[in-house]
């Protein structure tokens, strides 16, 4: 056990312990008078002192000690009962931190850090202990108050679990602590004085691998789109890499991949995923994965036993599976003997006599008149009584019916029918068989032509459900036939390309049977709908099975056996195509190495897996591919797959490009052929080489999957999907990259704003939907990710989303009256009305707001106090304005700094006159502004003006301008009232001048502030009053300090690195407020 480090001194110690091991930094030592073999006598009275203690004063016999070089200061850091014992923790110091202590200058820092982690490991065994014994340990508890106070999310974000490790910056670890929660990865550290957070989101991470470097053995990396990060020294990295790996799975699943991922019900709420949870789903995706059983299946236990398998007389070790509808068995020695047993086929399940040689034994009993023997059952009775319970509701559900006539009459293809017979006899003929090694040797030579449907039926479990679901299928027909939809033209477009060299589908039988079986699946699965590859698998599918029966092979295969393969994306396919990459690299490396690109092979080899060969080598091959497909599922593919590459790679090592290598595959697969069928050889579907001039040389598929199971067999259902968990993450964030590579180059011609710029634009706007999808409630109008639709509209935010990054982004920011025109934006942004915007529409506005020029800006915001962007029921709607100060009875007489007065009157005539001329000129022209929403405007630039260098300057422009224009909204008024021109109306305005002090339109311009016990503007005093875009332009044109205020440069790039540091916390703030209702905006 690791120990407390406390300081010691050696002096006079010596003599009680003997150095076993040494290095730079650590000490292995033994007691003396244990394992000694001689009769020393200080050994025998040390031995004897240790004997006569008391149990608790009694020392270890094994011990490490910490020695800093040049000190004579030691620290046991590890003791232990046994030298087994002992040598473990030593080991672990030399894998993970004898090298690590070099890149230490200060010995005190070595030492530091030693002690440091040693305390962490101890603090980790403990919690792992209670987490054993307690559902919510007290040092879980305290880890979860810590990480609440270190990293300040809101009260939404789970802890799942955590661990003591280091963190590599550089060359140099970091002691501290991981944090795992269902939407971060985070560590703290604090050492030597200095502190380290990171918080990585799992939806940002592009790889999770497992790896090594020149200091440590195994780390675990981290690697996002611009940094990479090591974690080691765990206790248990096996553990950790695991729960790591489902977080990273779940989370970006649930996020970017909904279109295809249904989430297991114990994880719909990722607000009570623990770690238990996680764990049992690895279980769970495991157990269905190996026995391709329905996604919705729920394994319940798992269990050791041994089953009686008469075929070999005696007991087979492995492990009992039980769930909703199955009771399954898997040898431990791979691929020895598996059984699957429908709980519908079972018709009793009883415990016999516990005896010495059969200890806690069961038998199942199923329809075929067949018994299963599991004996060495823990909790025996409990496993019963529950399997009973399930058995009943099966039944219940889906009543048996007897099936009491005869085989069919096999006649073909007699050598291999008399095989299977004998195997029937000996290991069972329905679902309920012994799979064994001797049935996949059977398999592999080709299912007989009679047998084949059936023995589909079976192998695939499809058997099942059709038979628990009788009537489903003629329903769906009913339902689906004559509806034309966008998948019913897809589907009749592809019937006629479906085997049109094979008899049965050259006439309307055959072709109107495809038409029901397709139609009727699409109509069950509308996620999956129709996908091309899926006429070719259902036409072959039906040469060998009734209708209904090619129903559910189909519903086997595209929702069991190849998950997410058939979807708009083909996310399933992708994942395998570069699972399969990496088997190319780690079977076949001459090949790899030749291909640098091994992308342009997994373009090729992309139809292999989607029509598992059936479009690419002749029927009566292909079928036995098909064969060995439902019997041991995509990894029969995968290795036929890299036996074709070995069969074909010197050729293809001799090739020039990509073209010359499809050529090489292209004649191989053409030329496959089947010995031993018993019809007329069928064609593939692209016979590119039928015409050659030389024959080319035949190879017999059986001859091919015989060593593509020699070569390549010993992959195993585990690591397969151990590597479509590491792919599917490196799969979705390349489709990530794709949709945002597709927007920034519909973007980046429209605006002026840097490409680097727009990254971390796209990067924060795509975090902001993100944090909703963290800790938010899904709204209905703020709908997930969807990426079936157009790239442009993946990512799209609500009114609040838009508000929070309006707050961080923008520098229109105007104090307290920022989410006023936050909201006002947003609706001029929405031009659908469906509230939410797109990633253009945001970019654009705040391009015009940064790089604009003068005109467009003030355009921008004449816009958002105009209709659809200011409304009748806008909260700050009120005028804040006094009556008395609305009054234009005064002359346009401005004070200037030198004391004397200037007249504007005959400028403002020209000006009226030229702003009308301008209006003939304009195609569209903008809605004039009233006066309620001119004061709204006025507010606006007063709270933009706040806190600006020229504050004051910019109040006493504003104030002139703003009192300009009430004369010209006036001017405008009294002329369209009486009838008579601009002149007449200017002549109107005569009248003494005010003092400058009494020109202020808005209140105290030193000090900016508006009044708040000001009344609402009355309507009726409005009238026709209006003012025009293009008088507020030439108005704010005379003012020089304004001119420089919407002209001065605008740096985003400090404002884009403020709102990545800023975003959580604004986050967080906005979730804490709506808790305590409370508080109010102007806490931000």
């Amino acid at each position: 056990m690791w120990l407390k480090p406390e300081e010691v001194l050696l002096k006079n110690a010596l003599k009680l312990w003997v150095t076993q091991k040494s290095s730079c930094y650590f000490i292995l030592q033994r007691r003396r008078g244990h394992g000694e073999g001689g009769g020393r006598f200080t050994g025998r009275l040390v031995g004897a002192l240790d004997a006569v203690l008391d149990s608790n004063a009694r020392v270890a016999p094994f011990r490490i000690l910490l020695q800093v070089p040049g000190s004579q200061v030691y620290s046991p850091i590890a003791c232990g009962a046994t030298l087994e014992e002992i040598n473990q923790h030593w080991d672990w110091l030399e894998q993970n931190l004898l090298h690590t202590l070099s890149v230490f200058d200060n010995k005190d820092d070595i030492a530091s850090f030693v002690k440091g982690k040693v305390k962490a490991l101890i603090a980790e065994e403990t919690s792992s202990r209670l987490a054993e014994q307690e559902e919510e340990p007290e040092k879980f508890r305290e880890a979860l108050v810590k990480f609440e106070a270190r990293f300040n999310f809101p009260e939404a974000e789970k802890l799942v679990t955590y661990y003591s490790c280091c963190c590599w910056k550089g060359r140099v670890p970091r002691q501290g602590w991981l944090y795992l929660s269902i939407n971060h990865l985070c560590f703290y550290s604090f050492f030597l004085g200095k502190e380290l957070k990171l918080v990585v989101p799992w939806v940002d991470i592009q790889k999770l691998e497992r790896t090594s470097n020149v200091f440590l053995t195994d780390t675990i990396r981290i690697t996002t789109q611009s940094k990479e990060r090591d974690f080691s020294m765990f206790l248990n990295l096996d553990e950790v890499f695991k729960i790591m790996e489902q977080l990273a799975d779940v989370t970006l699943r649930r996020l970017l991949d909904n279109e295809g991922f249904d989430l297991d019900p114990d994880l719909q709420e990722p607000s009570q995923i623990t770690k238990r949870d996680l764990e049992a789903r690895a279980q769970n995706e495991f157990f269905r994965a190996f026995f391709r059983l329905p996604r919705q299946e729920k394994l319940h236990a798992v269990m050791d036993c041994s089953l009686w398998t008469p075929f070999s007389r005696c007991h087979t070790v492995g492990r009992m599976f039980t769930s909703d509808s199955y009771i399954c068995f898997a040898s431990k020695e791979d691929g020895c003997c598996n059984v699957i047993l429908p709980l519908r086929e079972v018709v009793s399940i009883e415990k016999m006599e516990d005896t010495s040689l059969l200890p806690n034994p069961i038998i199942v009993s199923i329809r075929s008149k067949m018994a299963f023997q599991f004996i060495e059952l823990k909790d025996r009775d409990n496993l019963v009584e529950s399997l009973l319970v399930r058995l009943k509701q099966v039944h219940a559900n889906h009543p048996v019916h007897y099936d009491t006539s005869g085989d069919e009459d096999m006649s073909r293809e007699q050598i291999k029918i008399s095989l299977w017979n004998d195997h029937f006899v000996e290991y069972g003929r329905t679902v309920c068989m012994f799979r064994t090694e001797k049935i996949r040797k059977l398999v592999a030579m080709g299912i007989p032509e009679s047998l084949r449907g059936k023995l589909w039926l079976l192998f695939s479990d499809a058997v099942t459900d059709l038979a628990s679901h009788p009537g489903y299928y003629g329903n769906l027909v009913e339902e689906s036939m004559g509806k034309c939809c966008l998948v019913t033209e897809e589907i009749e477009r592809d019937l006629h390309r479906s085997l049109p060299e094979h008899p049965a589908f050259q006439n309307e039988t055959g072709i109107a049977a495809l038409r029901r079986v397709l139609t009727a699946y699409a109509h069950r699965n509308p996620k999956i709908g129709y996908c091309q590859s899926m006429n070719i698998l259902t036409s072959v599918l039906l040469l060998y099975a009734k209708e209904e029966e090619a129903f559910w092979l189909l519903v086997a295969v595209c929702e069991r056996m190849l998950p997410d393969y058939f979807n708009h994306r083909v996310i399933g396919a992708q994942v395998d195509q570069s699972v399969f990459e990496e088997l190319i690299k780690e079977h076949l490396p001459e090949l790899a190495e030749h291909m640098n690109d091994l992308s342009a092979l997994a373009s090729i080899s992309l139809s292999w897996f989607l029509t598992l060969f059936l479009s690419i080598m002749p029927l009566e091959s292909a079928v036995n591919v098909v064969d060995c497909f439902f019997y041991d599922g995509i990894k029969a593919i995968f290795q036929l797959g890299l036996a074709v590459l070995d069969a074909n790679a010197e050729d293809l090592c001799g090739s020039k490009d990509d073209g010359q290598a499809l050529m090489v595959l292209s004649r191989f697969l053409d030329h496959i052929k089947n010995e031993d069928s018993p019809g007329p050889p069928i064609g593939s579907h692209h016979a590119f080489f039928s015409d050659d001039q030389e024959p080319y040389p035949v190879t017999d598929i059986a001859d091919l999957i015989r060593d593509s199971y020699e070569k390549f067999g010993d992959q195993s259902v585990e690591q397969i999907e151990h590597m479509r968990c590491k792919h599917r993450i490196r799969v979705l964030q390349g489709h990530e990259d794709t949709t945002k590579q597709n927007v920034l180059r519909v973007v980046i011609p429209e605006v002026s704003i840097l490409p680097e710029d727009l990254e971390e634009l796209y990067d924060l706007f795509k975090r902001e939907h993100m944090m909703s999808c963290y800790w938010e409630q899904p709204r209905p109008v703020a709908p997930r990710h969807d990426p079936s639709r157009p790239y442009a509209e993946q990512y799209r935010i609500d009114a609040r989303q838009f508000a929070h990054l309006f707050q961080l982004v923008s520098p229109w920011t105007c104090g307290a009256h920022t989410e006023i025109l936050a909201e006002r934006t947003f609706r001029l942004l929405d031009d659908n009305m469906d509230h939410l915007i797109e990633f253009k529409a945001f970019v654009s506005c705040l391009d015009i707001m940064y790089n604009g020029e003068m005109n467009e800006k003030i355009k921008l915001l004449y816009r958002l106090h105009i209709p659809p962007a200011l409304t009748e029921n806008d909260r700050d709607s009120q005028s804040p304005l006094k009556n008395p100060l609305l009054s234009t009875s005064r002359p346009l007489v401005f004070g200037k700094s030198n004391g004397d007065a200037f007249d504007y009157q005959k400028q403002l005539k020209q000006m009226i006159k030229d702003l009308a001329k301008e209006k003939d000129k304009t195609e569209k022209e903008l809605p004039k502004m009233s006066q309620r929403e001119f004061i709204q405007f006025c507010k606006t630039l007063y709270s933009m003006f706040h806190e600006d260098p020229e504050e004051n300057d910019l109040y006493q422009a504003i104030a002139t301008v703003t009192t300009l224009l009430l004369q010209i909204g006036e001017v405008g008024q009294r002329s369209g009232s009486s009838g008579s021109g601009s002149q007449e109306c200017g002549e109107e305005l005569q009248a003494s001048a005010p003092s400058p002090e009494q020109d202020s339109v808005f209140a105290d311009t030193n000090t900016g502030k508006i009044p708040q016990d000001s009344q609402g503007f009355p309507e009726g005093a409005e009238g026709d009053w209006t003012i025009s875009l293009e008088h507020i332009l030439a108005s704010l044109l005379t003012e020089q300090s304004l001119v420089n205020f919407f002209e001065k440069p605008l740096d985003i790039k400090s404002k884009l690195e403020n709102a990545k540091i800023n975003q959580y916390s604004l986050k967080t703030l906005e979730m804490n407020r709506q808790s305590q209702p409370e508080l109010k905006l102007s806490s931000l």
